[in-house]
């Protein structure tokens, strides 16, 4: 989607005077400002720097190269997108001021399981947030094996660190500290969210010392919050990643081409959730520094920074993976089987129910369906109600269940699937070609789904509660009430929504992995 432009817009920052664009829709928008120095050859693996200031004006009227990866359909780049090593910039969308007060700000971390996508997609225009009253910021970070490849065991000595990619995002968000005033926004309000991926980045943060006093608020939608891995098992794929790429020293690391790491990342990406159903290759790393300890544990235990928290699940998270035939999330009952295996093995003083224990929570549910549930439950819903539960005796928190679909979705029985909420709280629905998602109808619906959402986001972004008008109030999460907004047509708050869930698995939906 691409915003008529109508004049310049220029911000005089701490980091250098910029030039970006007046909307004809309003608002204005910067892209491709770069935050921190080129991440190539000597700079692999290790933590980034922060750009200095530019001495002469910026062009920044469009977006910089995307991060080196290879493709995938379930992530659409624009066609003309260059990667690039050099890729740690990011973009600014700020509203028309029109009492000259500053702005909520909303720095957003784009998913793609760790290895795709970019700031740059056009999902992620963040034209309508701003016009909803906040100032959006949407960056580039490294990811795959760039980002999130340990070598800090393999070469102890090199000056690598654990988590590249966090560190790339804790620099952007000082550098939203230090600078965003000049384009609008209040430094003091700044709200961190993103979805799966980038949901998981969020829910990490919230549990990094070097993280506190960054951001104020945190949304977190469709987190794999229990996706971060120890030391011993971030060194496994470091050895199977250097195997692959038939590397085993540190200069041959700094030789190799981007592509050549890219093809030997997508193998391993491959290959590791085939050989450990449930897990993914690439993912923050417990490093003892900036993630002392895996975030869920923290989380559920209330520890967390003390910021408030807005986090949810969409009603049919796994029908993405089993329509890509993805073994990020396997829906077969002999994977499903082993999932529960680790799940018992990795927590002995935990009764963890058989699977006809299991099957008790989705009866009534066909059973070609059963394994998509509980997947679904394993991979997103009981990270999430972990984390809500712990998080609430720290700082308010709001859940929701994205129930959503259009009457095309319903009928491909894709429904309410990963990431069918993003267009809704972006605005940005048919950027994407071909869309088939308004075929038989329920683009109005949508259309009020989508502003209300926006409402209720950049409301609590301002800081107060999520709520939007003509809609029903959204009370906080506590462990009495566990009250969970269900997004529809008409949203409605539903008490313990998941007490079917908690019945069935016991206390294993709700003790940290």
């Amino acid at each position: 989607m691409t915003a008529p432009v109508t004049g310049t817009a220029i911000a005089s920052a701490p980091a250098g005077v910029f030039h970006g664009d007046a909307l004809s829709s309003g608002g204005r928008r910067w892209r491709g400002i770069r935050y921190a120095l080129s991440t190539a050859g000597d700079g692999r693996w290790r933590p980034s720097e922060p750009a200095p200031p530019s001495a002469d004006p910026v062009e920044a009227r469009s977006f910089g190269p995307a991060a080196p990866q290879g493709h995938t359909p379930a992530v659409k780049l624009p066609a003309d997108t260059p990667t690039d090593e050099d890729c740690l910039t990011l973009n600014i969308w700020s509203p028309d001021a029109a009492d000259g007060r500053p702005a909520p700000v909303m720095v957003w971390l784009h998913g793609g399981a760790y290895i795709f996508g970019a700031s740059s997609q056009a999902m992620y225009d963040g034209a309508a947030l701003a016009r909803a009253g906040a100032v959006v910021v949407t960056i580039n970070y490294r990811i795959g094996a760039l980002g999130f490849l340990d070598l800090t065991r393999v070469f102890p000595n090199e000056g690598f660190t654990a988590n590249p990619a966090l560190g790339d995002i804790l620099l952007a968000l000082r550098w939203v500290q230090s600078n965003i005033a000049a384009f609008g926004g209040d430094p003091e309000r700044v709200t961190v969210f993103g979805e799966s991926a980038g949901g998981g980045l969020v829910t990490t943060l919230l549990t990094s010392p070097a993280a506190e006093g960054l951001f104020w608020r945190a949304i977190a939608q469709s987190s794999p919050a229990s996706s971060v891995y120890d030391a011993e098992r971030a060194a496994g794929i470091a050895d199977r990643m250097l195997t692959q790429l038939g590397v085993f020293d540190v200069a041959g690391l700094r030789a190799a081409g981007p592509a050549a790491i890219v093809a030997a990342q997508m193998a391993v990406f491959a290959a590791i959730p085939e050989a450990e159903p449930g897990t993914i290759a690439f993912a923050p790393v417990v490093d003892g520094d900036l993630v002392p300890e895996a975030p869920a544990a923290v989380l559920a235990r209330g520890d967390g920074h003390p910021v408030p928290l807005l986090i949810g699940t969409n009603r049919d998270e796994a029908s993405l993976f089993r329509m890509m035939k993805s073994p990020l999330l396997p829906v077969d009952d002999a994977s499903i089987d082993r999932m529960i295996a680790d799940l018992s093995r990795e927590r002995p003083e935990l009764e963890v129910p058989t699977r006809d224990e299991v099957h008790a929570a989705y009866e009534g549910v066909r059973h070609h369906a059963i394994g998509m549930g509980i997947a679904r439950d394993i991979g997103f819903r009981m990270p999430t109600l972990w984390v809500a539960e712990g998080h609430s005796r720290r700082a308010p928190t709001w859940l929701y269940r994205f129930d959503h679909a259009t009457p095309m979705l319903k009928l491909l029985r894709i429904g309410a699937t990963h990431g069918s909420e993003l267009a809704y709280v972006w605005g940005t629905f048919g950027v994407n070609s071909p869309d088939i998602t308004f075929r038989l109808g329920g683009r109005r619906d949508a259309e009020r789904i989508s502003e209300r959402m926006r409402e209720r986001w950049v409301t609590f972004a301002a800081g107060m509660a999520p709520d939007a008008a003509d809609a029903e109030a959204w009370p906080p999460y506590d462990t009495a009430e566990r009250a969970t907004l269900v997004i529809e047509t008409v949203d409605r708050v539903v008490p313990d929504l998941d007490q079917k869930l908690r019945e069935s698995w016991g206390d294993t939906v709700l003790a940290f992995p």
